[in-house]
């Protein structure tokens, strides 16, 4: 209440690093992907005596909480995200409406422009991380770009990530010594993930799920194609400020839309 929330609002909130991020262990087998870590956090919960809960996430972590919906329902009250897993189908880019269009294109555009690094973190990630652990200029320059990139640089915005958040984000990366585990994490994944819309609209989820979308993710989505996915969406909102780093970027922002979807979602059963 102190920091402007309601009683009601209230609960616990945990927040576990992927295998190889920050502070988890750097795994020493195959097969650390969205599916089998989705696993560890539904049985992690369990230790820590909460049968039922509410799963949130964006970029990599909407990935595995989108799967742990999906593996667990029964035990899922709830989804939020800030990047649903859901992607334009094939005829979807036949007769787009305007915002899908520019939707289509700014994704187009991410992965013929932006997305060098993760087809070489999917290809070759031990390659890359030897530098990664070597130079921590190196890791700045890796990381750092994409906080430039990614972000709402708008100065009316907020101007992106700033720099101390940068620092202290490259800081547990270079402290921790998970340059190379982190990379390798999309060698896994990339060998997981559904590689097309058909198959991901094969893995429905029918939890209760909220969208919150920040304008300058080069990942957007249209409802339309979230809605093959997620089939029981109850609220969608597309915010005017904020990119793929909501919780870096704008703090208290997506701090009321987490609020406010699982608000929405207990009110409504």
């Amino acid at each position: 209440m102190s920091h402007g929330g309601s009683a009601s609002d209230a609960f616990h909130v945990v927040v576990p690093s992927l295998p190889g991020f920050g502070f988890s262990e750097r795994p020493r087998e195959r097969g650390w992907h969205p599916g089998r870590t989705a696993q560890a956090w539904a049985g992690l919960m369990t230790v820590l005596g909460h049968e039922r809960f509410g799963a949130h996430g964006g970029d990599w972590g909407a990935v595995v909480s989108t799967e742990l919906a999906r593996l667990v329902p029964e035990r899922v009250a709830g989804l939020h995200l800030t990047m649903p897993s859901a992607s334009p189908l094939p005829e979807d880019r036949t007769a787009p409406s305007a915002d899908e269009q520019r939707m289509l294109g700014r994704r187009d555009l991410h992965l013929a422009d932006g997305y060098g690094f993760g087809m070489l973190m999917s290809t070759r990630p031990q390659t890359l991380g030897y530098s990664l652990l070597d130079s921590p200029a190196g890791l700045a320059a890796w990381l750092g770009e994409k906080f430039a990139a990614y972000a709402d640089d708008r100065p009316e915005a907020g101007g992106g990530v700033s720099v101390a958040d940068q620092v202290d984000d490259i800081a547990l990366y270079w402290l921790t010594g998970t340059g190379a585990s982190s990379a390798r994490w999309y060698w896994e994944a990339m060998r997981w993930v559904p590689r097309s819309a058909e198959e991901e609209n094969a893995r429905p989820v029918t939890v209760p799920t909220a969208v919150s979308l920040f304008p300058a993710d080069p990942w957007p989505t249209a409802r339309r194609w979230a809605e093959r996915r997620y089939r029981d969406l109850r609220r969608w909102n597309e915010l005017d400020r904020g990119g793929h780093f909501p919780g870096l970027e704008q703090p208290d922002l997506l701090v009321s839309e987490i609020r406010d979807a699982f608000r929405g979602l207990r009110q409504n059963g």
